[in-house]
């Protein structure tokens, strides 16, 4: 295994992480600015209103895109476990 061999499989099990854990901050994401949007309208300043949504939209988004996640974090197995077979 030389540099670049390693370097290759680092950088597919970043990008899978990033695409993996996507779905999951953008959901948090979107529901803290609307949360956000809604509190400064309304003058609620309540720090623990945004826990609850945040978590029913995180579980909902994994929930939907567990295929894709299962998918990928699978595929980079199979290249990780390929690539030790064949001895890089």
């Amino acid at each position: 295994m030389n540099e670049t061999d390693a370097l290759d499989l680092l950088q597919y099990a970043i990008w899978t992480v990033i695409l993996v854990s996507g779905p999951g901050v953008v959901a948090a994401m979107l529901i803290g600015v609307i949360i956000a949007t809604l509190q400064a309208l309304t003058q609620i300043q309540e720090a623990t209103l945004t826990f609850v949504p945040k978590m029913i939209a995180v579980f909902l988004a994994i929930l939907l895109s567990a295929y894709f996640m299962g998918a990928s974090i699978g595929a980079l197995a199979t290249f990780a476990f390929s690539r030790v077979e064949t001895g890089f």
